[in-house]
């Protein structure tokens, strides 16, 4: 299948780890430029040397505790350099906990650090995106928006607001030939996996293979998904393939939630 993606540009978040960085990879296997953006600069020159390098891949250093200061970063690369075509939203997930005991700084912090930044970044790609009459914005957040998950409290809160600003914002910009959709992974290989997977096992008292096995248990896959699962997904989306598809919410989860 031809995705058309070539010397198309796309702007992906979080991409020095995990699903991001997958993505970013695979993106770049179909032609793609790529501007990475993350905050810690090292690791973004460790990614930018992974790519391939008869294309010219680029980063952004940007901190998404500050939206204000990732807005002004980005409209000064578009600027200097080239509109995207794609943006694919990836920021790592709030710690977890029960919702209940949560302070409301940790409300505060998930919001800007998603919701607005999400916002400004769909702000600053848009109107090149309309210009162009192609655009993909790829949201990964969570299954939590379908099946609240447990130990995650301001995480399900958090991503059920990110899910509905999308689906108001695809319905907004369909007419123009762009499209918002948003990728829902399931239990993933990440650094961030390992971190709730070492909660479940303080928590309950038993291993780490133990929590581990526990989890996958619960996926009729039976293991957990690997991060460029999750990027041929989005990477899809992202494709003149998948013109037609806008407004939705993809598990990618083995199964596991239960809701259609």
């Amino acid at each position: 299948m031809n995705f058309n993606l070539n010397n198309k540009h796309a702007l992906v978040c979080g991409s020095t780890a995990g699903i991001g960085k997958a993505t970013a990879l695979a993106l770049a296997e179909e032609g793609v430029i790529i501007t990475l953006i993350a905050r810690n600069e090292d690791k973004l020159k460790a990614t930018l040397a992974e790519l391939p390098q008869h294309r010219p891949h680029n980063y952004i250093v940007a901190d998404f505790s500050n939206p204000i200061d990732l807005k002004q970063k980005v409209s000064d690369y578009i600027s200097n350099h080239h509109g995207f075509h794609i943006l694919i939203n990836n920021t790592g997930g709030p710690k977890g906990g029960p919702v209940f005991s949560a302070d409301i700084s940790e409300f505060e912090s998930a919001f800007t650090q998603h919701l607005k930044c999400n916002h400004v970044l769909a702000q600053s790609v848009v109107p090149f995106m309309k210009t162009e009459g192609f655009g993909r914005i790829i949201n990964v957040i969570s299954t939590s928006v379908k099946q609240p998950l447990d130990g995650l409290g301001v995480s399900n809160t958090i991503r059920g607001a990110v899910a509905n600003w999308s689906k108001t914002l695809a319905n907004e910009l369909g007419q123009f030939g762009i499209t918002v959709n948003n990728v829902l992974p399931g239990a993933t290989g990440t650094e961030r996996l390992t971190e709730i997977i070492k909660n479940k096992s303080a928590k309950m008292g038993n291993t780490e293979e133990e929590a581990a096995n526990a989890m996958k248990s619960a996926v009729p896959a039976k293991r957990f998904a690997k991060p460029e699962e999750l990027a041929d997904a989005i990477t899809f989306l992202a494709s003149e393939r998948a013109g037609y598809i806008n407004g939705i919410n993809l598990p990618v989860d083995g199964g596991r939630t239960k809701s259609l």
